[in-house]
């Protein structure tokens, strides 16, 4: 199964592991599943370490070649990705979530999320 994570449990898993769930960590180390990060997530990650809050201190360089050494693989966002963004509800106002979720839907990949907003969207997203 392939498995994409929103950006928020892209940075538990590559910066703190500890704070992922057991039942999570139990996905994320199944050598059965391809683990995807979506250039959205590293387009998020920059924008957010541009700001330099001294409670954000992740550099999107060393996050993206660390989950390419850890055998994530890139998922690029395609004009098909974003015509799929027609069809959702505004349940959620976050583009870059948005677009997550239009992802998953494209590519029948399963988006593994924290957030309740995201996981109210119909389609292959799990809440964790």
């Amino acid at each position: 199964m392939k498995l994409l994570l929103d950006t928020h449990l892209l940075l538990w898993s590559a910066i703190r592991p500890d704070r992922l769930s057991p039942a999570l960590t139990s996905l994320l180390s199944d050598l059965n599943h391809e683990l995807l990060f979506s250039a959205a997530s590293i387009w998020e990650v920059v924008i957010k370490a541009a700001y330099r809050r001294p409670d954000f201190d992740v550099d999107p360089t060393i996050l993206r070649r660390g989950l390419l050494d850890s055998q994530y693989q890139e998922l690029p966002i395609t004009s098909g990705h974003a015509l799929t963004l027609i069809g959702l509800p505004p349940l959620h106002k976050d583009p870059f979530d948005r677009l997550l979720i239009a992802q998953a839907i494209s590519e029948g990949v399963l988006l593994l999320t924290a957030d309740p907003q995201v996981a109210k969207y119909s389609g292959p997203i799990r809440l964790v």
